[in-house]
């Protein structure tokens, strides 16, 4: 199956995930290695970008959300750290 996506062809999942959702893809799933400061900053943004994606594309945004679900995590934040998402935030529910 090729991965085309308004008529540009992705060449990977990522690709195909940046040109789906409109913005990169790297914002959702994360960086290995990136910092406790790095790490909250992303998220942060794309806590909101998500609110965006809900609204307009709700199919896109549960994409995104099982990114977000996948990504590294910095060692120095736990589960229920600060940078960690939580149920309310994201609009889940249980």
């Amino acid at each position: 199956m090729k991965s085309i996506v308004a008529g540009q062809r992705a060449v990977g999942s990522e690709e195909f995930a940046e040109l789906a959702l409109g913005v990169d893809s790297e914002l959702f799933a994360g960086v290995v290695g990136e910092s406790v400061a790095e790490y909250r900053a992303r998220t942060d943004v794309a806590v909101e970008v998500l609110a965006d994606l809900r609204r307009e594309d709700p199919e896109l945004a549960a994409y995104a959300e099982r990114l977000m679900d996948t990504a590294p995590r910095p060692l120095h934040v736990g589960r229920r750290g600060a940078g960690r998402r939580s149920s309310a935030v994201l609009g889940v529910v249980a």
